[in-house]
């Protein structure tokens, strides 16, 4: 592909550092098929180790920060007329062996200034004759859920988070979270409805913005009367009437709520401030179940700062509580915190103050960590509270516990279940056949025999991936809107003028 359509440039995000290896493998090859061509990463993770990162002979420039639409501009101008990159911000380049740093200059305080056209997503499906390129994510196609990004930044101060208020304040630069306008915002489903049916997540707390400036959206939502389903993400127990605003301006929506854990002590530790109660959380859940809310999902962490074995399975205990709530709409969820602490985020950089060991550091470190066989063997960290190992005995259990109160009340059917279980029991047995070898590289000979296997369990294991998505229709596109765009687009190919 990338010999055929000769790109003036290679451009690779490194935004959650689980990509630390993909991104640079896919570099690598980049560079293999296309020497003379620069490659440029960005992302959070990029931003963080951008002085390590293109010092790798396959990247030549980091776009620094979590706005760089107009740097990007700005360097393939640079790169196509041979102008100088000195004034180019947040860039990151190499000049022969010296690694240069322009500064960070290039901070908007308003996310408005690009247009954000999923019509051109179309667009390009046509131009390229390639769908399977534009697809975010494998089965997109059948379970088309939509994000709409509201902010850069964040109020909240998650201990763990590498996108939390103070990592922004040293990584990004941004004080304080920046929105798009309600107007931006709801322009961009609109113009998303117009080709999908499919649910919208409104990604980030519309809250932690204000409340003035979700009430705006709400109104303008209501004034566009859109069929689609919107999710609404809260990082904290939102007010009962905010959820009334919600039913009265929305009448087909969701809500996600991640708690982390169901121990307040546990729950404070890691939010960084002080927490709500569980009572007040499960009033606010009542509250939303008694309205429209169509789904409700409760995700809960396993690896947080104070959190024990016995926390873990005290967690799956208040799961079984909020299912007795008797709702079906309601469910919960539990993971790892995997398998890497963000690099930025205060328990990466301050471990010991926040009870965690890491085992890695650099770059490097991470993505030698990525090539281990077992998940076990990946984590960057362990915690004063629970070592690698006991982390993925507790997630195990937890997670085979929660299939089962799953099934037991109704939120999975008897296959997710018997799916789920069978994975459980065959990742257990191919961990203590890795467990019972020395060689834990995946390039060793006692488990290179192993590499599909381990592919194989790094989906739907801890739960059925398909318990995420949301419902099917029977037509998930607009057809006439998709051909209007379709026409458009011959007609000027055709006739430019």
């Amino acid at each position: 592909l990338l010999a055929d359509i000769k790109p003036r440039a290679v451009g690779i995000d490194l935004h959650w550092l689980p990509h630390a290896h993909g991104a640079l493998e896919v570099a690598r090859v980049a560079k293999d098929v296309l020497p003379d061509t620069p490659v440029v990463m960005g992302g959070l993770s990029s931003t963080y180790f951008h002085e390590e990162l293109v010092k790798y002979s396959q990247v030549d420039y980091v776009l620094r920060g979590d706005s760089t639409e107009p740097p990007l501009h700005q360097l393939l101008l640079a790169l196509q007329n041979g102008s100088s990159l000195e004034h180019i911000p947040n860039l990151t380049w190499k000049s022969g062996a010296d690694v240069r740093v322009n500064p960070m200059t290039f901070l908007p305080m308003t996310l408005d200034y690009v247009d954000l056209r999923p019509d051109l997503m179309v667009e390009m499906v046509l131009r390229y004759r390639d769908l399977e390129s534009v697809l975010p994510f494998n089965g997109w196609w059948e379970h088309p859920i939509t994000a709409v990004f509201t902010v850069k930044g964040c109020a909240h101060e998650c201990i763990t988070c590498g996108g939390s208020g103070t990592t922004c304040t040293h990584l990004t630069l941004r004080k304080r979270p920046v929105p798009r306008s309600p107007a931006s915002v709801v322009r961009n489903i609109v113009d998303i409805s117009r080709l999908s049916h499919g649910p919208v997540l409104l990604v980030g707390d519309l809250l932690q913005v204000s409340r003035k400036y979700a009430d705006e959206i709400l109104r303008l939502l209501a004034e566009a009367k859109l069929p689609n389903e919107i999710v609404f993400e809260f990082f904290d127990v939102p007010p009962a009437d905010f959820l009334h605003a919600i039913d009265r301006s929305v009448p087909n929506w969701s809500m996600e709520i991640s708690p982390d854990s169901h121990d307040h002590e546990v729950r404070r530790e890691q939010d960084g401030e002080p927490s709500y109660s569980n009572a007040h959380m499960e009033s606010i859940l009542k509250q939303a179940l008694d309205l429209r809310c169509n789904r409700l999902d409760v995700f809960f962490m396993i690896g947080l700062p104070g959190q024990s074995a016995d926390s873990v399975r005290g967690t799956i205990d208040y799961c079984e509580h909020l299912f007795q709530l008797g709702d079906k709409r309601l469910s919960c969820f539990i993971s790892p915190m995997g398998p890497f602490i963000d690099p930025g985020s205060r328990g990466f950089e301050e471990p010991e103050r926040f009870g965690y060991r890491l085992f890695a550091k650099t770059l490097e470190e991470h993505r030698r960590l990525l090539v281990q066989p077992t998940w076990e063997r990946i984590l960057n960290y362990e915690t004063r509270w629970m070592t690698r190992k006991e982390l993925v005995d507790v997630t195990y259990e937890a997670a085979e516990r929660l299939n089962e109160l799953k099934f037991k009340y109704g939120r999975i059917s008897g296959r997710q279940f018997r799916t789920v279980v069978k994975r459980m029991r065959e990742a257990r047995e191919l961990r203590a056949r890795l467990d019972a070898t020395s060689e834990v590289q995946l390039d060793a000979p006692a488990t290179r025999a192993l590499r599909g296997e381990i592919s194989r369990f790094s989906v739907s294991t801890v739960c059925d991936k398909r318990e995420l998505f949301w419902p099917r229709r029977v037509f998930n596109f607009r057809i006439p809107e998709i051909a209007r765009i379709s026409w458009r687009y011959f007609r000027n190919a055709i006739s430019p003028s």
